[in-house]
C-alpha cells in the first residue's frame, strides 16, 4: 500500500542562504536603479534609450518568438533593471568560455565515435522515409546510427528498478551513472548497497549529479558517505548565490554505463517517488530503456565528456570501450543535446518525426510549453489527417507550470490533435511513438528549458520490438486518462483562462 511522503524534504542551509543572499542582490539592484531613476532625469532618459536599443537588439535576434516577448515585457517595465538580467541570463546559452571548455572535452572522446557506412546504406534501403531522420539527427547531435543493439523498454519506475539492480550486479570493470535528481531514499539505499559491494570487488564506480536537481535530496555528509565507500562523485554547475548565467544551464540526463556493455537512460531519476515508494503527486508514471550492444558507446562519449567537464580529469576512454555486438532487430541512435548545440537536435528529431508520420503520432510529456513553430508542425500532422495525440498529467509537480501546459490545448484541440490528461497522477515519461515504425525514449521534455538550456539525452529507436512495446503501453495510459474535448475545453472559466495567459508570458523563464 503506497503511503504519501511524510518525511518531508530537507532544506540544506546552502541553498536557504544561496537564495537568500541572490533574492537580496536582486533586491539591492532594484532599489538602486528605481530609485537613480526617479531622482535623475538623464539618467531616466538613458535607461529609456538603452531599453529601445535592448529591444531592437532582442527582436533582430535569431530565437524563439515567445521567449524575445518575454524578456522584452520585462525590459519595457523595468529598462536597466531589465537589459542588466537579460545580459545576465537572457543574451545567451552558454558563456563562450564554458562552450570552450565543453568543446576541447568532447573533442577528446568524440573520435572514437565511428560512422558506419555500411549501416546507413542498409537503413536506407529498408526505410527511406525514416531514414531522413536517422541523417537529421546524425548530423545535428553529432553521434551514429548503430545496428547490432539490443533494446528493452521499461515502465513503470517500479518494473524497471529490479532490472537496474540486476544490470548493476552484473558490472565486472565499472558503473558510470549520470542522473539530475540523486536523492536519498529506499531506492538509493538499494543501489548504494550494491555499489559499495562492487567498489570492495575492485570495480571502478563514478557518479555525477546536478546540484540543482539534488540538492533539497540529500543530507550534508552525503558526499563523504559516498567517497568514503571508494566512489568517485562529481556534482555538476554547484548552486553559488551569484548572478552567474551558467546556473541556467542544468545536467537533466539520465545515463548509467556499465562495462561498455550496458546503458540506461529514460525519464526515471534516483528518488523514491519514481518507483512509487512514497507518493508525493499522486500515481507516478515513468520510463526507462536498456540498451546492450554497439550504441553503447555514444552512452559512455557521453559521460566521459562530462566527467572531464566537472572534474577536468581526462578519462583514457578506450580503456572503457567494448566492441559488443548484439543480434538484433532494427536500428539505434543515442544522442544527446545541449546549450552548446545551437541546432535543437531533440526538438528537430520530435518535428521530424511529425512530418513523416503518416498514420499516428503519440507523445507523452510532462510539461507542454512549446513555441509556435511546434504547435504548427502538430496542427499540420493532424489537419493532415495524422492521428496525434498528447499525454499530459492531470495532477501536475508545479502548479504555477500546468496552466501553460492547458494554456496550449485550445490551439491544438481546435487543429485536431487529442489531449489527454493522466488521471491517476503524474506521467513523467518523455516518449515518441509513430507509425509502428520509430520511436524516441529519452530525458527531453516538451518545454524550452529541455530544449535550449539543459544537458539531455535519449535514444531513437527504428523497427524493432521496443517501438511496439511502446505503442502497446500508450494504449494502455489511455485507459487511464481523460480526454479533454474542445467543447469541454472552450467553456473553461474566465479566471482560469486568464490565469494561463498571464503565467503563458513567462513560459520560456520556467
Amino acid at each position: 500500500m503506497k503511503v504519501k511522503d511524510k518525511r518531508g524534504i530537507r532544506m540544506p542551509n546552502r541553498i536557504i542562504i544561496s537564495g537568500i543572499l541572490l533574492l537580496a542582490q536582486i533586491g539591492f539592484l532594484f532599489t538602486v536603479f528605481v530609485n537613480v531613476s526617479v531622482n535623475s532625469t538623464w539618467v531616466y532618459l538613458l535607461s529609456v534609450f538603452l531599453g529601445i536599443f535592448m529591444v531592437i537588439y532582442i527582436v533582430s535576434r535569431r530565437g524563439n518568438p515567445s521567449y524575445k516577448i518575454a524578456w522584452l515585457i520585462f525590459i519595457l517595465i523595468f529598462p536597466i533593471f531589465g537589459i542588466s538580467m537579460f545580459l545576465l541570463w537572457g543574451g545567451g546559452r552558454v558563456l563562450p568560455h564554458m562552450r570552450k571548455k565543453m568543446e576541447k572535452c568532447e573533442a577528446h572522446y568524440f573520435p572514437h565515435l565511428k560512422e558506419d557506412v555500411s549501416v546507413e546504406n542498409k537503413l536506407h534501403y529498408f526505410d527511406i522515409v525514416h531514414s531522413r531522420q536517422a541523417d537529421y539527427l546524425v548530423r545535428e547531435s553529432g553521434y551514429p546510427l548503430y545496428d547490432g543493439t539490443s533494446t528493452e523498454y521499461l515502465s513503470p519506475g517500479e518494473k524497471f528498478f529490479p532490472r537496474f539492480l540486476e544490470e548493476l550486479e552484473k558490472a565486472e570493470k565499472y558503473i558510470f551513472i549520470e542522473f539530475f535528481i540523486l536523492a536519498e531514499g529506499e531506492m538509493w539505499d538499494d543501489i548504494f548497497k550494491i555499489l559499495k559491494q562492487k567498489a570492495k570487488q575492485g570495480v571502478e564506480i563514478r557518479i555525477i549529479f546536478d546540484d540543482f536537481g539534488s540538492i533539497k535530496r540529500q543530507h550534508k555528509d552525503f558526499l563523504n558517505r559516498v567517497t568514503a565507500a571508494g566512489i568517485k562523485i562529481s556534482v555538476f554547475n554547484p548552486i553559488k548565490p551569484s548572478f552567474n548565467m551558467f546556473m541556467n544551464n542544468r545536467n537533466h540526463r539520465k545515463i548509467v554505463v556499465i562495462d561498455g556493455k550496458t546503458a540506461i537512460t529514460g525519464g526515471i531519476n534516483i528518488g523514491d517517488e519514481y518507483i512509487n515508494r512514497v507518493e508525493r503527486f499522486g500515481y507516478w508514471l515513468d520510463s526507462a530503456i536498456i540498451i546492450k550492444g554497439k550504441a553503447v558507446k555514444s552512452f559512455l562519449v557521453m559521460f566521459c565528456s562530462m566527467w572531464e567537464f566537472t572534474t577536468k580529469e581526462r578519462l583514457r576512454i578506450a580503456k572503457y570501450i567494448t566492441d559488443c555486438y548484439m543480434d538484433a532487430e532494427g536500428f539505434v541512435i543515442p544522442y544527446s543535446d545541449d546549450p552548446l548545440n545551437k541546432h535543437n537536435p531533440a526538438e528537430g528529431l520530435y518535428m521530424q518525426i511529425l512530418n513523416s508520420a503518416q498514420r499516428y503520432v503519440y507523445i507523452a510529456s510532462p510539461y507542454l510549453i512549446i513555441d509556435d513553430t511546434m504547435i504548427s508542425v502538430l496542427q499540420m500532422a493532424a489537419k493532415s489527417g495524422v492521428d496525434v495525440r498528447i499525454v499530459t498529467p492531470h495532477i501536475p509537480d508545479k502548479k504555477y507550470v500546468h496552466p501553460v501546459t492547458q494554456y496550449n490545448y485550445l490551439e491544438l484541440l481546435e487543429a485536431g490533435v487529442k489531449i489527454y490528461e493522466y488521471l491517476p497522477g503524474f506521467i513523467h515519461s518523455k516518449l515518441f511513438v509513430s507509425d509502428d515504425k520509430v520511436a524516441t525514449v529519452g530525458t527531453i521534455n516538451m518545454d524550452y528549458r529541455s530544449f535550449v538550456f539543459h544537458f539531455e539525452c535519449g535514444v531513437w529507436i527504428n523497427d524493432n520490438k521496443t517501438v511496439s512495446d511502446i505503442r502497446n503501453h500508450f494504449e494502455e495510459i489511455f485507459t487511464s486518462c481523460k480526454e479533454i474535448t474542445l467543447d469541454e475545453w472552450s467553456r473553461r472559466p474566465l479566471k482560469r483562462r486568464f490565469i494561463e495567459i498571464i503565467l503563458h508570458l513567462f513560459s520560456p523563464f520556467m
